[in-house]
């Protein structure tokens, strides 16, 4: 009986102060003073991080939002490029096993129907091959081009263009 009377001595007290707690809450809120020292310290802490992300972007250094957007892209290029990768296996898989059967059809057929299976042996191969050269595209990076070769590009068509353009304007005046 004294661990009942305990207990609920305990269940009193706690109610009694979450509802003490409860009221002060509400009392602090409805206070103008406090409500407005929240407002203005949110207003301020929205001001700082706006203030943080322009400096962070005035120095060309990315957000953690830039960062969580990045990755949740990457995550969705691997999983794209793991769903390509499992697609050509599985074509590689069933050209391997047509081949074996194309193999065992042309031991067991007759002789015309040989050259016809081999010709497909061909085109299966290249196929294979073709298949290679995706999956070792998916495989590379792009090749890194400097900026002064990206110029040259640029000026080398560019000086082609100029001679070009003033052939068009001398047969104009002629």
């Amino acid at each position: 009986m004294a661990e009942e009377d305990g207990s609920s001595l305990r269940d009193r007290v706690s109610r009694q102060s979450e509802e003490a707690l409860g009221k002060l809450a509400s009392e602090l809120l409805e206070n103008q003073l406090v409500n407005s020292a929240i407002t203005k310290a949110f207003s301020a802490r929205e001001k700082a991080a706006s203030a943080q992300e322009a400096a962070m972007g005035a120095l060309n250094l990315p957000s953690a939002a830039d960062i969580e957007r990045l990755t949740r892209r990457l995550r969705t290029v691997g999983t794209r490029l793991e769903g390509i990768e499992e697609a050509l296996d599985r074509l590689q898989d069933g050209v391997d096993k047509l081949v074996a059967r194309l193999e065992t059809a042309s031991r067991t057929s007759e002789p015309g129907l040989a050259d016809r299976v081999a010709a497909i042996e061909g085109q299966l191969s290249k196929l294979v091959n073709e298949v290679g050269h995706v999956s070792d595209a998916i495989d590379a990076r792009p090749a890194v081009v400097h900026r002064e070769q990206e110029r040259l590009a640029v000026d080398e068509s560019h000086a082609k263009a100029k001679p070009a353009a003033k052939k068009k304007a001398a047969a104009k005046k002629s």
